[in-house]
């Protein structure tokens, strides 16, 4: 069985930088196909008010982002060590948010970036951004 973890988060400044990463492990032969999307959880949200950042297409690599992050962070895969990265430039204090990683086969990024689409999570990293 496929199963994602995150890393990476922290504490960082105003307009400071982090870079997650989403590692598959387990049974990982299929992970390139998989469309695999960011997503985040503010303080005192709920799960279902989880906010789509990112998505990375599996076959064609096509990716989308939020209007709140684009131009600020990039999503990005390293097929060989099977790992999913969100550099996260410029961070601002309402980045902060616990970061999701999530993966569905066969599934082409929509520009919504709805959790929905998604069955495969994380577990999550916490991001801070603060003085």
């Amino acid at each position: 069985q496929l199963m994602l973890v995150e890393s990476g988060g922290g504490l960082a400044q105003p307009g400071g930088s982090l870079k997650l990463s989403c590692t598959a492990t387990g049974s990982t032969e299929d992970f390139d196909y998989y469309a695999i999307g960011w997503f985040r959880q503010a303080p005192g949200k709920e799960r279902e008010e989880r906010e789509g950042v990112s998505c990375l297409n599996s076959l064609d690599e096509r990716t989308y982002y939020s209007e709140s992050v684009e131009g600020r962070f990039t999503i990005s895969r390293d097929k060989d060590r099977q790992i999913v990265y969100l550099q996260m430039y410029d961070l601002k204090p309402e980045d902060t948010a616990v970061y999701y990683c999530a993966a569905e086969a066969q599934h082409f990024c929509e520009p919504d970036l709805a959790p929905v689409d998604f069955t495969l999570w994380g577990r999550g990293t916490q991001v801070t951004v603060s003085p």
